[in-house]
């Protein structure tokens, strides 16, 4: 990392040099081009932090979406890397390719950051479900408010499509959110009251942190091991200082890619129900594996949050709670009230795709594709310490010496790849491992295969004395 001293410094550059130039009067490409200038000319380094983008416009006197457009500008030049959650970070001044990146020129960015797994024909197969939506009559039921009886409908055809050998649950029992974060934001609120403790993953999904800190809830951090959070972890947690609930993700752990043995699951369900806690159960890569979800050894003590972004497309905005029955009206209510009501459009939409096979084709061919992914990982990266299940859509990349998180997450943005640092996941700040996240689900397998290419060939060279520790 960078000592503190030359990291202040830095960042002091960004309020004083220039500062004729940040006014009201200035167009913000003047912005852009003064900060490009001190990046040139070294006063702000890779791996700095940018102020917030509020701050910024509050400094320069300037609208917050003058701020915006500056930043958008910054990412889009490639100067500036943005992480959800943490900020904005400088990229370096870009420059001749590295001598170890001998490689064609990149035509704009290879997305590693964004995990929304992506099928060349899936939305020709979604187009096929929804051709009856041409039909004004039919289109017309789509666009009507949602009723009570299409609920009842929703809850069917979900219960029917979520049905295992394991768990067979009940069609009133579920509820419907407008996207798998404000399902997550539901439970979470439903739960844990304000000034309230959330045990959760050490190293978990980074939108957790957002939601928690706008609903005023306190995470605490579970120290985990190959299979997830340990049990003794949570019991010395919660006799430190109680806790109102866990966030877990059993299956297809994000972004270390674990799933909870069967032996785990059940310590796990017998603490939580000493402790009196309840469990919400994050599913939403689950669709990748036949693992049963702890709800279905512990129904009454979990909350299962799914979503068909992931499954289907981010488009198709359904957020799901699986909740007990003693529950369901509280969860109902704070669905409502924190107006996290899913469309009556994405309603449609999702029971329809569910209903008539689609989703189910669309789940089997993304299994098929997450594997073929994963053995690109594996011949592009052969030789380094990758964390990952086989069948998942992201890995966990720890990274050789001389190399920090920050520093490649710089050096791949200058090569035209998209990657996201581990402190990014970690929720105690300071304590994030070495490591960087890549997200496999965006582009073609081509691109994925060249990215991976670039990122070895970063790897194996001695990083740009500018990506150094200090």
């Amino acid at each position: 990392m960078f000592e503190e001293q030359s990291r202040s410094t830095n960042l002091g550059a960004i309020k004083t040099l220039h500062s004729e130039q940040y006014s009201m009067n200035v167009s913000y490409t003047a912005l852009v081009d003064a900060i490009a200038a001190d990046i040139a000319a070294g006063r702000l380094r890779a791996g700095d932090r940018l102020p917030p983008q509020r701050q910024f416009a509050y400094e320069r006197g300037i609208a917050a979406s003058t701020a915006a457009r500056v930043y958008a500008e910054l990412l889009r030049r490639g100067l500036v890397v943005g992480e959800v959650g943490r900020g904005t970070f400088v990229a370096g001044q870009p420059q001749a390719p590295l001598p170890a990146l001998r490689l064609e020129p990149f035509d704009g960015r290879i997305d590693l950051e964004f995990n929304f797994p992506t099928l060349p024909d899936q939305a020709v197969l979604i187009g096929k479900s929804l051709q009856s939506w041409q039909r004004p009559e039919v289109l017309a039921t789509v666009l009507a408010p949602i009723t009570q009886r299409r609920l009842v409908e929703a809850g069917r055809t979900s219960a029917k499509f979520f049905t295992s050998d394991r768990l067979r649950p009940r069609p009133e029992n579920f509820l419907f959110a407008g996207s798998g974060r404000q399902a997550l934001a539901t439970a979470m609120s439903a739960l844990v009251p304000v000034g309230g403790r959330l045990g959760v993953e050490a190293v978990t999904y980074p939108m957790v942190k957002g939601i928690a800190a706008r609903l005023g809830v306190t995470l605490v951090p579970i120290a985990m091991d190959g299979e997830g959070i340990r049990g003794d972890a949570l019991l010395k947690a919660h006799r430190a200082h109680a806790l109102n609930a866990i966030y877990i993700q059993p299956v297809m752990q994000n972004p270390l890619g674990h799933t909870m043995s069967e032996t785990r699951r059940e310590e796990i369900v017998r603490l939580v129900r000493k402790l009196d806690l309840m469990i919400i159960e994050d599913l939403v890569y689950g669709f990748l594996s036949d693992a049963p979800p702890i709800a279905s050894q512990a129904e009454e003590r979990a909350v299962i949050v799914d979503s068909l972004a992931k499954r289907l497309a981010p488009g198709i905005a359904v957020g799901f709670l699986y909740v007990p029955s003693r529950l369901r009206e509280k969860f109902a209510a704070t669905v409502r009230t924190g107006a996290w009501s899913v469309t009556s459009l994405a309603l449609a939409a999702g029971m329809g795709l569910l209903a008539d096979g689609t989703a189910a084709e669309i789940t089997r061919r993304k299994r098929s594709d997450a594997l073929v992914r994963q053995a690109i990982v594996t011949e592009c990266l052969a030789g380094y310490h990758i964390e990952a299940d086989p069948r998942s859509y992201h890995v966990w990349l720890n990274l050789p010496d001389g190399w920090r998180a920050e520093a490649l997450t710089a050096a791949a943005a200058r090569a035209g790849i998209a990657i996201t640092p581990a402190s990014a996941f970690a929720i105690a700040h300071g304590h994030s491992p070495n490591a960087v996240r890549l997200a496999l689900g965006l582009p073609s397998h081509d691109e994925l295969r060249t990215a991976l290419m670039r990122l070895a060939s970063l790897l194996s060279a001695r990083p740009d004395e500018s990506d150094m520790t200090e």
